[in-house]
């Protein structure tokens, strides 16, 4: 059973460090006590079962205050924050002008170790193992320049990682001498083929693995666990990208058996833009140099990752409000709700031959994050940028091209905030593209 706010309210208040951010809770965004009062009549309900629930979602769709005249399926570069975690974010910051060298060192400082007690409750770790960073790029690029490699080890990675990763890599084989090995896997792929590859590229000399939990390209989920026993094996560290799964799916970072895994807490948890984490195995953080200078760079404290001079305290505290909220809804609920909205557009298009599913069914492999590229009456793929500018331009729709590999489509990612009414508009928009191309006036 999912809790209700009530309860995680309660729940948070039971504990002393919790009280200095509760305060935000004096003035309830307009929406936060109908989503209460809907979580908790939901009590008892199977997450499958709400997925199509439009009174509950309504109440959902209610704590946020965005403009419907767009339809926003790009929700994959970053989420709108619900008004209660802005509202928390405008507070904090004009507390914080009031005096900052007080108001925001003094006070709302402390109130930090709340968040990351908070987020590491929610993630089954210990709040010594968690950094809060600025995105998730930040949080793996700590790991990326911070361990010590030596001219000719390897890091294997795939062509489907986050270009700034790979990039950070190739920097690394520039300027250090390690050696960068990419694996191609073709979407949608399987648990034991997506294994196979990434092991298979493992050679004597690699002492990175380094794989997306989720795939920002077409949503591919990758068999983490399995990675990341085989890595712990042979001796391998093993850094997880995890920016987009957080939030969007249930998972607890034990279960994953990982050493590293970074996170934007500005896509599915819906935080302040600007706001991420990252974990470190508690053994392992002494061996990690930090990203920014610091007086104890071998120090075994989590904190030296986060010494990167002034910088406002305003969106770190507000991650609580945006993890309330997440929590009301519910880790299972909201997952189920994602893949019920993807699937909702993407069965239309099963089975068109000028369609092109990128992204598997299969709750296992996928959830929000589905892509797809369509043929032209010639067979040859429509250019994904022309589909992004056609989409826009005729109905306001926001997605965004992707091209890598074998792969030439658009990325669709819904939201909790989605209505069906929006889906299908997308739908009908996307059968339309299947069924006549781009239409003469958007070239």
């Amino acid at each position: 059973m999912e809790p209700t706010r009530r309860q995680i309210l309660a729940s948070a208040a039971a504990a002393p460090i919790a009280w200095p951010l509760l305060e935000s809770w004096h003035s309830p965004a307009a929406g936060s006590g109908a989503l209460e009062a809907a979580a908790a009549r939901a009590a008892g309900a199977s997450a499958a079962s709400l997925a199509s629930d439009e009174d509950f979602w309504f109440s959902v769709q209610n704590t946020f205050s965005i403009d419907r005249s767009l339809l926003n399926f790009n929700n994959g570069g970053t989420c709108p924050a619900p008004t209660v975690v802005m509202e928390a974010l405008k507070r904090h910051l004009d507390f914080s002008n009031h005096s900052p060298t007080k108001q925001m060192w003094g006070v709302l400082g402390p109130q930090i170790e709340t968040v990351r007690e908070r987020l590491a409750r929610d993630l089954g770790v210990s709040p010594e193992e968690i950094a809060l960073t600025r995105n998730a790029s930040e949080s793996l690029e700590i790991c990326e320049f911070g361990l010590d490699l030596k001219p000719g080890d390897e890091v294997v990675t795939t062509t489907h990682d986050y270009p700034s990763m790979v990039n950070t890599w190739k920097q690394r084989e520039m300027r250090d001498g390690i050696v960068v090995k990419q694996v191609r896997f073709e979407p949608p792929s399987t648990d034991d083929a997506l294994f196979e590859l990434v092991t298979k590229a493992v050679g004597p000399k690699t002492k990175v693995i380094h794989v997306s939990h989720i795939t920002n390209l077409t949503g591919q989920i990758f068999p983490i666990r399995r990675i990341c026993d085989f890595g712990r094996g042979r001796g391998i560290e093993v850094i997880v990208d995890g920016a987009h799964a957080y939030g969007q799916f249930p998972f607890k970072l034990p279960d994953l058996n990982c050493d590293y895994y970074g996170v934007s807490l500005h896509k599915w948890i819906l935080a302040p833009i600007g706001t991420g984490l990252l974990y470190v195995r508690k053994e392992k953080i002494p061996k990690i140099w930090p990203l920014f200078g610091n007086v104890e760079p071998h120090s075994g404290d989590i904190k030296k990752f986060e010494s990167y001079g002034t910088h406002p305290y305003a969106p770190k505290l507000a991650v609580s409000e945006a993890l309330v909220h997440h929590q009301t809804i519910g880790a299972e609920r909201k997952a189920a709700r994602l893949r019920f909205l993807r699937e909702r557009w993407s069965k239309r298009l099963r089975g068109n031959p000028r369609a092109v599913l990128y992204t598997s069914d299969d709750p296992a492999l996928s959830a929000a994050i589905g892509t797809v590229g369509f043929r032209g009456s010639d067979g040859k793929f429509l250019e994904p940028n022309r589909v992004v500018e056609s989409l826009f331009a005729r109905h306001r729709i926001i997605v965004t091209p992707i091209v890598v590999d074998d792969v030439r489509g658009i990325r669709i990612t819904p939201n909790v905030y989605t209505t069906l009414e929006e889906v299908d508009l997308l739908g009908d928009a996307l059968v339309e593209l299947a069924e006549k191309g781009i239409p003469n006036e958007t070239r």
